[in-house]
Order: C-alpha cells, then sequence, then structure tokens
C-alpha cells in the first residue's frame, strides 16, 4: 500500500509587497531544521516570490532536494459561497467577485487536488513532499481531506509556516495528521499572518 506524505506549510511572514521580513526567514528555516529527517523527495512552493523564498530557505536544511514551482499552490479564492450558504461575518469578502473569478478559482482548486491530493501512482514507492503556498490552498486541501462541505475552508486559517501534514494511501480515506502545528517555532514568532484578536 503506497503513502503520500504531504507536508504542507503556509509561507513565512512577509511585508506589504509580499517579501519575506527577517522573521519570515527564521520561521522557514526553523521549518526546514524540523523536516530536516524526513527523507524529502521535492519541496514544492507557489510562483509568489513569499513562498518561493520560503521554500528556498527550508531546502538549505535539506539535502540535495530539487525545489520547483507549482502553479496550482497560487494564492487563490477555492470556493465563493451561495448566498444561502454564506456565513454572515464573511458575506463583504466576496464583495466584488464576479462569475468569473469564481470560476476561475475553482479551476485551480480543481488543479490543486488533482495534482496533489492523491496516492502515488501503482507500484510507486510511498512519497514525501514539501508544499510551500498560502493559506486558502491550505485550507481547502484540509477540507477536502476531512471530506467536508465547500464553504468549510472560511472556518480554517494557518499561521506563517504552519505545519500541516495529509497522508493519502492506497483504497483509504485521506488522512489528516496535523494541522497548522508550530511547535517548531520559539513563542516571538508564533501566530504571524492570524488575526490578533484570534491568537491565544
Amino acid at each position: 500500500m503506497a503513502t503520500r506524505h504531504l507536508y504542507v506549510a503556509r509561507h513565512g511572514a512577509a511585508d506589504a509587497f509580499g517579501e519575506l521580513k527577517d522573521a519570515g526567514h527564521r520561521q522557514a528555516s526553523l521549518l526546514g531544521e524540523r523536516l530536516a529527517g524526513l527523507p524529502i523527495g521535492t519541496v514544492w512552493h507557489s510562483p509568489l516570490p513569499r513562498a518561493a523564498a520560503s521554500a528556498r530557505e527550508l531546502a538549505r536544511h535539506l539535502s540535495d532536494v530539487p525545489v520547483a514551482e507549482a502553479p496550482e499552490l497560487i494564492d487563490h479564492v477555492p470556493y465563493v459561497p451561495s448566498t444561502a450558504e454564506m456565513p454572515r461575518s464573511w458575506a463583504g469578502f466576496f464583495d466584488g467577485y464576479d462569475e468569473a473569478e469564481a470560476a476561475s478559482g475553482k479551476r485551480l482548486a480543481e488543479a490543486l487536488l488533482a495534482r496533489f491530493a492523491k496516492v502515488p501512482e501503482a507500484g510507486q514507492p510511498d512519497t514525501y513532499e514539501v508544499l510551500v503556498t498560502h493559506a486558502y490552498p491550505i485550507a481547502w486541501l484540509v477540507r477536502d481531506a476531512l471530506q467536508a462541505p465547500p464553504v468549510r475552508w472560511l472556518s480554517l486559517d494557518s499561521a506563517n509556516t504552519g505545519l500541516t501534514m495529509i497522508e493519502y494511501r492506497t483504497g483509504l480515506a485521506p488522512t489528516l495528521v496535523m494541522f497548522n502545528d508550530m511547535s517548531h517555532l520559539p513563542a516571538d514568532l508564533r501566530w504571524t499572518g492570524v488575526r490578533t484578536d484570534a491568537r491565544p
């Protein structure tokens, strides 16, 4: 039974221009140290600079592991809820989203799952991959792993370099092993990227 191990993380803390801050570099480096003992085959990242820089930073701690861009990991809204299923607190967020934007986000979300949310090909060994992406794609992968309704992606948030692990095994439902784990970060680097009022 082959298993695909996905280690999914949000990029490090970034500035308003999308470039990693010093704190973001430190977060990504610490995540790399945490992953260093695993047989990682590839580090994939979003095309955006903050994710690419985070991937390169963490890969410094891995042994000769290729770092590659995956367009499916781009920051995007994966699903725009209908009016009937829209949580009241989110209603204003989707103002201005037209049908074309919603359809584009849905296509990206489907491509993300088609590429990464599946077991290895028959006869292939277990795979270990790191995905460095953004909060919304992580929420979509977790929602899918839990087989939750599409609207539930709205209730999942990830801190910068919070680690999520999902396993895909032949013949079984996906397993969410952990979500948004920050144990590799010291207290002063935890919870960045999450609303201040939601931090413990």
